[in-house]
Formats: C-alpha cells, structure tokens, sequence
C-alpha cells in the first residue's frame, strides 16, 4: 500500500437524541458524531413501527388486484 495517503482509522463516540452513547471506529476526522436515531429508538428495529393506512388504500389495492384462487 502506498503511504500517507489512507485517512486515519480512529475510535470516535456516537451519541444519539435519546442518550444512548457507544464507540466506533471511524474515518471522521471529529472524535465525536451526533445522531438523531438509533437502533435502540428507531421504529424499525424496535419494532413499534405504526402501519398509516389511510383512506383504507391497501383495501382498494387488494381490491383491484385480487387474484383468482
């Protein structure tokens, strides 16, 4: 590999909204990143996800596209 020319591999902190705070390793130049989500608060990993069918628009698509059985 060539020299000077990698980016430093450095441990920085990553503190998210709610708080919760962890190391990793990192090419960014701070030593510290701030984030707004997390996999601690993040719907998708919590698995509080709320599904928003408005105006019941799965009901008509599976309406529209029902498969004969």
């Amino acid at each position: 590999m060539k020299k000077n020319i990698h980016p430093k591999y450095d441990v920085i902190t990553v503190e998210c909204t709610c708080g919760v705070k962890f190391e990793t390793r990192s090419t960014l130049a701070k030593p510290e990143l701030k984030i707004a989500v997390c996999s601690n608060c993040h719907q998708f990993y919590t698995g509080k996800a709320k599904f928003n069918d408005a105006d019941g628009r799965v009901d008509k698509f599976n309406k529209k596209f029902k498969i004969a059985k």
